[in-house]
């Protein structure tokens, strides 16, 4: 399983976004160290907090700082470019990072983004249907691409780069409160990005959604496959349970009224108490390593089949130490869990610890020996081992 960060990102109003942006980086930085997978960065144009307005050029700094982590838009918003630019853009960030960007897709969050760009609310998920048309076509490098909307059009099209990743780099598509997102990556064989997984609620739908990609997808000749399918949800590690929510109570609570409730206007979806419905419904996820791996079990379980990342939406509802210090706890005693890295040190241990005596202990009669063969005396320590036939471990 893969795990990640889904980097809006959130800071409050306040706070110097010079260096919250440096702070955006260094995270992913310390997430490649760590071993993590993935790191999706986001497209916000407008509210003050999430800052970023152009994941491209954030993927490409983020780049140069890290060796492996795999690096995507956390989205782009379709309707707001010419698919063929969107295109252009992704294939080059392809070769830059030899095969590690990848393309998350959305119809756009933030409806004031929208608003000042005199997009319709209920144009955006047509529009971004269109526009993954466009996209997939331009990437198969099949043959020139012409098509026509009422919002862009395409003559004889095609990339002068073939992506460097074959056929073409991850994409995935954004789904949160509606269906239309993951019946966009049905049709169109994408992966899911699950943003409802980490809304009240939202883990009880996810076996249902999945059902309904993979019908679209059986509708159109596509494949539907869960190792493309992340989970996305909140997450903050401590050593215990306690420690971990007074870690996050506070900013938490900073960021539910000051954005989501008195900026956006709490969206649908969003309860009154996210920290306290989220802990109780599963998909907030604040605790002891112990905690958050039952918590993923759970999550896990709500998907009938299982998913192929779990992604955490990255927040600053703790301070900067505890938040790094949260990755790492979880990278150390969670994410070997569902890696399948503990079986062998475990196996090996175990049977050292069930033949200690016969493996050890004859191996004080040769330290013996060495000690006399050197016209020394051995020492009274060992002599008590050998004569009790023990080794002490």
């Amino acid at each position: 399983m893969r795990f990640g960060i889904f980097l809006a990102p959130f800071h409050r109003v306040g706070d110097n976004p010079t260096l919250a942006l440096g702070r955006d980086l260094e995270l992913i930085s310390w997430l490649d160290t760590l071993g993590y997978d993935e790191a999706w960065i986001g497209e916000h144009h407008s509210a003050g907090w999430e800052i970023i307005a152009s994941p491209e050029i954030f993927i490409g700094a983020a780049a140069e700082r890290t060796k492996h982590i795999m690096l995507g838009s956390g989205v782009t918003s379709l309707p707001y470019h010419h698919p063929f630019l969107v295109a252009q853009r992704f294939v080059q960030l392809d070769h830059m990072t030899c095969g590690r960007a990848m393309l998350g897709c959305g119809p756009g969050a933030l409806v004031s983004d929208a608003y000042m760009m005199g997009i319709k609310a209920e144009d955006q998920r047509r529009m971004m249907d269109e526009s993954l048309d466009a996209i997939t076509r331009l990437l198969a490098c099949e043959e020139p691409v012409t098509m026509k909307t009422d919002w862009f059009e395409l003559n004889q099209a095609r990339l002068h780069l073939a992506p460097y990743t074959y056929p073409h780099f991850p994409i995935a598509v954004a789904s949160a409160t509606t269906p239309s997102g993951v019946l966009a990556a049905g049709k169109y064989g994408l992966g899911l990005l699950s943003l409802g997984a980490g809304l009240p609620g939202g883990n009880a739908k996810l076996a249902d959604y999945w059902r309904q990609g993979e019908a679209e997808a059986a509708k159109h000749g596509k494949q539907f496959k869960r190792d493309g399918w992340r989970l996305v949800v909140n997450m903050h590690c401590a050593e215990e349970d306690e420690r971990a929510l007074r870690d996050v109570a506070r900013g938490e609570r900073i960021e539910t009224l000051s954005y989501f409730s008195e900026t956006l206007g709490r969206p649908p979806m969003r309860s009154e108490n996210p920290l306290g419905d989220g802990l109780k419904a599963g998909t907030t996820l604040v605790g002891s390593p112990e905690t958050i791996v039952k918590g993923i079990e759970r999550l896990l379980e709500y998907t009938e089949g299982g998913a192929g990342g779990v992604l955490f939406r990255a927040h600053e509802w703790a301070n900067r130490e505890d938040t790094l210090r949260s990755y790492e706890l979880f990278a150390r005693w969670v994410m070997p869990h569902f890696q399948n890295s503990l079986t062998m040190p475990a196996q090996s241990r175990e049977w050292c610890s069930e033949n200690r005596s016969g493996i050890f202990g004859p191996s004080m009669n040769a330290l013996r020996k060495a000690f006399v063969d050197a016209g020394q005396e051995v020492p009274d320590h060992m002599r008590m081992r050998l004569h009790t036939g023990k080794v002490d471990l």
